[in-house]
């Protein structure tokens, strides 16, 4: 844990980052990482703030697990309460999900993400919304609306030296980098791709913020970064959103720049609506998920054992299957049933896994024993 900013102390950990807010007077914790570090952090917040210190509330940018995954334990050992944002707390007390990760996304963190989990921890009664007014501990920073990642995504700025809290607004690595993701290499990049649910609001999102040319940027994942006005506006400028192709309710595939696919109407007042329900996912940890129009019998049946469903006449040989799905001509006179992700050999997704892991306990055993030279 270091300093970043007068009053504003970065609590990293290998996948997302918290931030200790305040003085021992009065501080609040902005994000809890994920599960399992509930003693990391209240030893790291003994040792800012001295022993039995305990913040005013906990307050979440957004319900992702790997931002609100230790908060009901903290929680529960601190007496204190959770914020977060009206938009969020269907999805944080169990009433709704996020949409599916699109793991047809290209970039590193993509590989990753299919080992997180899909669902956020369930915080029942302790979370609360952000109450009108100055938010509890930060009376003197503003609170941004930057839907895009999650529908109620939410930053904090304080004005008088420009320190931005992004959240998964931004990031600062580029997460679609293997390389820049071990090393943690300083750079204003869009939110983490495949988790990422309205792309049009996340770009407006990223506008927003650059207008406040912020001096220290301070984001879920990656490095701080000071003096990155101009790395931010650069972005803006430049903002791509991905091609990406989810799955509707019907089993049609849309493109992600637009929030039609998305599986659950949020009004603004914060009640969430169940949609009808949806074409389940099959997937493991070492193979890509099934995608199944009609729902999920095909990959059902492959697991228990039953023989592999007739090809569709449409359908390509494995080896010359595109990369990612890629919806059929428009005049097609046919309609495609199955549409099944390439399958990359056991041999192959055990050697990646081994190799990720492998460089994961190198990074953290050189962040616990630093090389003297």
């Amino acid at each position: 844990m270091r300093e970043i900013a007068p009053g504003v102390a970065v609590f990293p950990t290998l996948i997302a980052n918290a931030y200790l807010v305040g003085d021992a007077a009065s501080w609040v914790l902005v994000d809890t990482c994920a599960p399992g570090h509930e003693r990391r952090i209240c030893s790291a917040t003994e040792n800012r703030f001295g022993p039995s210190a305990r913040p005013r509330a906990i307050i979440l940018t957004h319900g992702h697990f790997d931002h609100a995954g230790s908060a009901a334990a903290l929680a529960d050992l601190w007496n204190v309460p959770i914020y977060a944002h009206t938009r969020e707390l269907a999805f944080l007390t169990g009433q709704a999900h996020y949409p599916p990760m699109d793991y047809w996304s290209p970039g590193f963190f993509t590989l990753l993400a299919r080992f997180f989990p899909t669902s956020t921890v369930d915080l029942s009664s302790r979370v609360r919304p952000f109450e009108a007014g100055p938010v509890p501990g930060l009376e003197t920073w503003q609170m941004l609306d930057t839907p895009g990642h999650t529908p109620g995504h939410v930053s904090f700025f304080r004005p008088k030296d420009a320190v931005l809290l992004a959240g998964d607004a931004v990031t600062t690595m580029n997460l679609d980098s293997f390389f820049a993701t071990i090393c943690k290499r300083k750079q204003v990049c869009r939110p983490p791709v495949p988790a990422t649910s309205d792309w049009l609001r996340a770009r407006e999102s990223v506008r927003l913020l650059a207008r406040l040319r912020p001096n220290v940027i301070a984001a879920g994942h990656g490095e701080p970064i000071h003096g990155a006005a101009d790395g931010l506006h650069r972005l803006a400028d430049a903002f791509q959103i991905p091609v990406l192709h989810r799955q509707s309710a019907a089993g049609s595939v849309h493109h992600a720049a637009g929030p039609s696919w998305m599986p659950l109407r949020i009004a603004e007042s914060g009640h969430t609506a169940r949609p009808p329900e949806r074409a389940k996912r099959v997937s493991s940890l070492l193979q890509s998920p099934i995608l199944s129009a009609s729902g999920s019998p095909a990959a059902v049946r492959r697991v228990r054992g039953h023989p592999r469903p007739a090809k569709h006449p449409l359908a390509a040989p494995m080896r010359d299957r595109p990369q990612r799905c890629i919806p059929p001509p428009r005049d097609s006179p046919q309609k495609i049933e199955f549409m099944i992700a390439p399958k990359i050999p056991l041999r192959d997704n055990l050697r990646t896994a081994r190799t990720v892991l492998n460089l994961l306990v190198i990074r953290v055993y050189t962040c616990q024993f630093p090389l003297s030279g």
